[in-house]
């Protein structure tokens, strides 16, 4: 499929144009829920505009998961700045943590997906539905083509 995806303000958020079609297996959970609902039972050629809110996509935010953490868990890393995101692995997933605030002795994160909150709006072309292969089928996601 080819999307688009944009948040409340019109401001386009990610995009498949430039980078070619986006490939799912439906009903696996490779993409957000609420999409994945709007996509049901569609056909190629098939336009779809799908709103989707934020419990049906990344969630809401929690204030919670917006913690201090010190520097020195930062190694290797000279530069802290806000804006910055790093990944971790939190309780054997991995998460993408947003700087905030970065002090000398502390570093605030927010752990909330940066989507989180968001009620966000796809624009959707159904470029080719088929069947997923065995293998497919096995691992959870589509083969590229020269697999």
């Amino acid at each position: 499929m080819d999307y688009s995806l944009t948040d409340d303000e019109g401001t386009i958020l990610d995009t498949s144009e430039g980078r070619g079609p986006l490939s799912y297996i439906h009903g696996k959970g490779n993409i957000i829920p609420g999409l994945e609902d709007a996509l049901e039972g569609k056909e190629e050629g098939d336009h779809v505009e799908a709103v989707v809110q934020p419990s049906e996509a990344y969630g809401e935010r929690d204030e919670e998961r917006v913690v201090s953490i010190p520097r020195d868990r930062f190694s290797g890393v000279d530069t802290i700045e806000p804006g910055m995101q790093f990944q971790a692995q939190v309780d054997g997933q991995t998460q993408i943590l947003t700087v905030q605030e970065a002090g000398e002795e502390n570093v605030t994160v927010d752990a909330n997906h940066p989507l989180a909150g968001k009620t966000l709006k796809f624009e959707v072309e159904i470029r080719e539905v088929r069947e997923a292969s065995e293998q497919e089928k096995a691992e959870g996601r589509v083969q590229d083509e020269e697999e």
